[in-house]
């Protein structure tokens, strides 16, 4: 058990404390202090940690868990463990983050609105003198989807009101600080368009009359809203009511007392710390040791599999002759979704109105002349989960596919194939939304299963791999009847790849694949 707790679980708890104090610090400095970037909350708070937890488990802590004897005739348990581990260190750094934005914000007295353009900038004000123009409001509506197959459609009513000095401020044409409120559903996204429409106007109706029925004017103090996907649908209401003055300062109403912001945000993070470290350590207690990995580490000697399994995964993203195009086609997605997190567009998902502004795949627009976004819309995502199960799958199918076809041919049958799949898109939907590489990358699929039928490959390679393919196409077909997926598009995709594959299967070198195939 010592050893254990020396090569494990001790840097576990200090991996734990690292994040805490250094990226929360810098949480502090960088996003909330010094306002650097304009950094929605859903990356400062959610995604950021999420990314160090993860890299601190794969490149420190997974490696030490060859100590244990978790193999089984079944496989190994290490995934499991390094999960384990992962949770136990996001958790408490996921709350820290939200415990950090609410204590280090400091409540600014004013006597009335007018006063907040003439103060120093903080999160919290409370105010003495003030009204609530519940007339001359602005609505804005929004809508989205969430879910690792985009199964739930949200739809949000923001609503933005005027706050004025008085009630005799009330015919002033333009307003500079508004009092925001948001309501919000969540339903299936799997329900026809006629079925939504019906179920947004009843939510409406019902927002409409818990607004009615609200006093806006009551509450303890207000929150200066961060930057966020609710701040977007709040400017867009002040926008809406064509009363917005520059700057606009969007506040929310709190009705609990001042000293109760942090909530019990502090005693989450003891003790979720406390929880995790402790199931960890009961987890360490029961496999055996591996005596073989436990001198190997205490000898100070190489991990030997660790390194191929590295050298492995950088042969794959790493571009060169015979394997170029692949991990350019990754690196170029990766790219224009990063590109849109720091763009402040979101993290987990983005909204469809962003989408198209980038380029996204719509009927209505892709038809009425531009044609572009046939091609754009493939190198845009919905969001980090679709990228991350889009790239994976490409990276698998390029590297069996690009030694043999050539960068030229990847690269035409990539492109050609996320065309017809887009064309696909918006002949089957009259106004969907669509964006991913998905169409392309089932097109790669549809070619790498004809050259597997037509015995392209050796018998042995596509004994393996044929059945799985045709699971994972199956499975993500599938997947699309749940709703929120363009099925379309991979059908599409899927189709006009086999037939690629069937055109380009006279062309290719026999004695390429020989050299390139695994066996």
């Amino acid at each position: 058990m010592k050893d254990k707790l020396k090569i494990i679980f001790i840097p576990t708890v200090l991996s734990l404390l690292a994040l805490s104090i250094v990226y929360t610090f810098l949480h502090w400095i960088l996003f909330i202090k010094l306002n650097l970037f304009g950094l929605k909350e859903i990356v400062t708070n959610f995604g950021i940690p999420l990314a160090l937890t993860g890299l601190t488990t794969l490149f420190i802590l997974r490696p030490r868990l060859k100590i244990l004897d978790v193999e089984t005739e079944k496989g190994s348990w290490r995934d499991f463990y390094s999960f384990i581990v992962w949770v136990s260190l996001t958790v408490p750094l996921i709350i820290a983050q939200e415990y950090i934005v609410t204590a280090s914000g400091q409540l600014t007295e004013l006597n009335s609105v007018a006063e907040l353009s003439k103060k120093e900038q903080t999160k919290f004000y409370s105010v003495k003198n003030y009204y609530i123009d519940k007339k001359r409001i602005g609505i804005h509506s929004a809508f989205d989807t969430s879910g690792k197959y985009n199964e739930n459609f949200n739809m949000h009513i923001y609503v933005a009101l005027p706050i004025r000095e008085s009630e005799a401020d009330t015919l002033k044409p333009e307003c500079g600080v508004w009092l925001g409120m948001e309501y919000k559903k969540q339903i299936s996204n799997s329900l026809d368009d006629a079925e939504k429409e019906k179920r947004y106007n009843e939510f409406a109706r019902q927002s409409q009359i818990e607004f009615d029925t609200a006093d806006v004017s009551k509450f303890t103090y207000l929150d200066r809203i961060e930057n966020s996907d609710k701040k977007e649908g709040l400017t867009e209401a002040v926008k809406e009511s064509k009363r917005g003055q520059g700057e606009n300062v969007i506040l929310i109403a709190v009705h609990e007392p001042f000293e109760a912001r942090n909530g019990k945000k502090l005693e989450w993070v003891a003790g979720s710390s406390l929880i995790g470290l402790t199931v960890w350590l009961l987890m360490l207690l029961i496999p055996k040791m591996n005596e073989d990995e436990l001198n190997r580490i205490k000898e100070g000697q190489p991990d030997r599999e660790a390194q191929e399994d590295m050298k492995d995964f950088i042969e794959m993203v790493k571009p060169k002759e015979g394997y170029f195009v692949t991990p350019i086609l990754v690196y170029t997605n990766l790219a224009i979704y990063i590109l849109m997190v720091v763009s402040g567009l979101g993290f987990i998902s983005f909204k469809g109105e962003d989408l198209l502004h980038w380029g996204a795949n719509y009927g209505p627009l892709t038809k009425g002349g531009d044609w572009w976004r046939l091609l754009t819309n493939t190198f845009l995502h919905g969001g980090f989960i679709h990228v991350l199960a889009n790239m994976y799958g490409l990276l698998f199918v390029g590297t069996f596919l690009e030694p043999i076809l050539g960068k030229t041919k990847l690269l035409t049958a990539y492109l050609l194939c996320g065309i017809l799949a887009s064309v696909a898109s918006i002949w089957w939907y009259d106004a969907t939304v669509s964006v991913g590489a998905s169409g392309a990358i089932f097109g790669l699929y549809g070619l790498f299963l004809a050259f597997m039928l037509t015995k392209v490959f050796p018998k042995e390679f596509s004994n393996a791999f044929l059945f799985s393919t045709l699971v994972f196409i199956a499975y993500n077909l599938l997947m699309g009847l749940v709703g929120g997926i363009d099925n379309a598009a991979h059908v599409g995709g899927l189709l006009s790849g086999f037939v690629v594959g069937m055109i380009l299967r006279p062309t290719i070198n026999k004695k390429v694949i020989s050299e390139t195939t695994p066996e």
